[in-house]
């Protein structure tokens, strides 16, 4: 079966190929693909930003599509079925049987195959997955909505992380996409969330949410959290720019003692983190890092999205784009200030 493919071969150059796609294995499942999200990663290694990643880069992680076959041995899916994807695994390793599914030392999405691609294969008219990674959602859930199952599961992996307690106070620097998705589970879960942003697009949409808001353009953020806070500082920092500017500033918002701070982006270029181990050690601060997701986060995300305990259409742009034209999706989804972009992987 040949399918049309989104394929990114170099900086700022996305193509369409067609490429073989295989038998249905007895543990996989073939999925028509509606939609994929443009996500950060992909279109900062459209931009040159991420060049280790390799080409011909098959990208797109945050899809969703319909299950039109399955294997014989498949038994957590079935024809018709709403899906989304996690990572895939082996399941037989050390860490993959501690419950770190995201760190299979066995299984890597950056993985060349046979035909000489690597990646996601997203951006796709149909797609083979893995049965023990494809995520179920109810049927009613939009496709769009479906592809945050891997962000949102990025998300609750690191608010995990974090032991976040109802009532704790969540400042949050930046207000993008993965700020903003943050910034929703973290509410959801019962905490004060306050954003820092300079953005004046992504201020209006954070407080269109109901979030309390500091313009980081208008004051000194750290300065003004820790007045609003009324001298305290904020519980948890969760840091979703990569940039030094910001990481410093997550670091001056923290509370007195015990604060957390997340590191949740990576910059490219590489950022620096200045934090004196004094401060650190003194003040008991902890630095977190959170990567991915495991199977179990995604499938809580799912659950989230099909109860719609979490809404993310604010996190969208109204903006869908046929397959055949990927290289205008990814100018559109690298241009700043957007949120997530969307592929119609059916319009080929």
């Amino acid at each position: 079966m040949k399918v049309k493919t989104g394929v990114l071969l170099e900086k700022k150059n996305a193509a369409v190929h067609e490429r073989e796609l295989g038998e249905v294995g007895s543990k996989q499942v073939l999925v028509k693909m509606d939609t994929c999200n443009l996500c950060t990663t992909d279109y900062q290694q459209w931009l040159g930003l991420r060049e280790h990643q390799g080409y011909p880069m098959a990208g797109g992680h945050e899809n969703s599509g319909i299950v039109v076959e399955i294997g014989r041995d498949v038994k957590n899916v079935a024809i018709g079925d709403r899906v989304a994807f996690g990572y895939n695994f082996c399941g037989e390793c050390p860490e993959c049987r501690k419950g770190n599914t995201y760190m299979c030392s066995n299984a890597s999405p950056l993985a060349e195959t046979e035909d000489g691609y690597r990646g996601f294969f997203g951006y796709a008219q149909y797609k083979l997955a893995e049965s023990k990674y494809t995520i179920v959602l109810d049927k009613d859930v939009k496709p769009e909505h479906a592809g945050f199952v891997e962000p949102l599961g990025t998300v609750l992996h690191g608010l995990n992380k974090l032991e976040l307690k109802p009532h704790s106070t969540v400042a949050i620097v930046g207000a993008g996409t993965m700020g903003l998705l943050n910034g929703i589970a973290a509410k959801t879960f019962g905490a004060r969330v306050i954003f820092s942003e300079l953005s004046q697009k992504k201020i209006q949409r954070a407080r269109n949410l109901g979030f309390e808001v500091v313009d980081a353009a208008a004051v000194d953020p750290a300065a003004e959290i820790i007045k609003l806070t009324k001298g305290n500082g904020a519980d948890i920092v969760i840091g979703a720019v990569g940039s030094t500017k910001a990481y410093e500033q997550c670091i001056a918002m923290l509370k007195k003692q015990k604060g957390k701070f997340l590191v949740f982006a990576a910059g490219y270029p590489e950022p620096e983190l200045k934090v004196s181990p004094n401060e650190v050690h003194y003040r008991e601060i902890e630095i977190i890092g959170t990567m991915g997701g495991n199977i179990s986060d995604f499938e809580l995300a799912a659950e989230y999205l099909s109860k719609g305990i979490i809404d993310v259409s604010s996190c969208l742009e109204d903006v869908k784009i046929g397959l055949k034209d990927i290289q205008k999706a990814f100018e559109v989804a690298a241009t700043p200030d957007m949120y997530r972009v969307t592929i119609d992987c059916q319009d080929v």
